[in-house]
């Protein structure tokens, strides 16, 4: 009978360098604790409203923010680790640390009118679309 033993792993593996030299970041499959890593996003619109999905489950809301400059949506915060300091793992899945995503909306929208919920692990933000002003033209 072989025994199969867990291995120690640093903050970045070979998979998790690579991605971080080509990407700039690592994927949530690959990240560890203590890297920045990239939550499972969903964006799709309607026709008022653009829709950003983040599953940061384990999050609580004084630990993220949310910006808007421009067109670009910013989501960025901390997932904290609260298991035992000392165990060894089978499989990994989950990352924890700092997290950030930033999403290129669409279209323009209305700023005053954005509105954000947080339930169920998902934070979904929505984004009322600018809607288009007609110019007078002179005579």
């Amino acid at each position: 009978m072989t025994a199969n033993r867990p291995r120690q792993t640093g903050p970045l593996d070979e998979v998790g360098l690579v991605e971080v030299l080509y990407y700039g970041v690592q994927s949530p499959r690959t990240s560890r604790h203590g890297s920045l890593y990239a939550p499972p996003t969903d964006v799709y619109e309607t026709d008022e409203l653009i829709v950003v999905q983040v599953e940061i489950a384990g999050v609580k809301q004084s630990d993220f923010a949310v910006s808007l400059h421009d067109r670009r949506l910013i989501i960025s915060g901390l997932r904290v680790d609260r298991g035992p300091l000392s165990r060894a793992y089978h499989q990994m899945e989950v990352p924890f640390g700092d997290f950030r995503t930033e999403v290129e909306l669409p279209a323009a929208v209305d700023e005053s009118r954005v509105d954000a919920e947080y339930s169920d692990g998902f934070l979904r933000v929505r984004l009322p679309k600018q809607q288009p002003r007609r110019i007078d033209v002179a005579e």
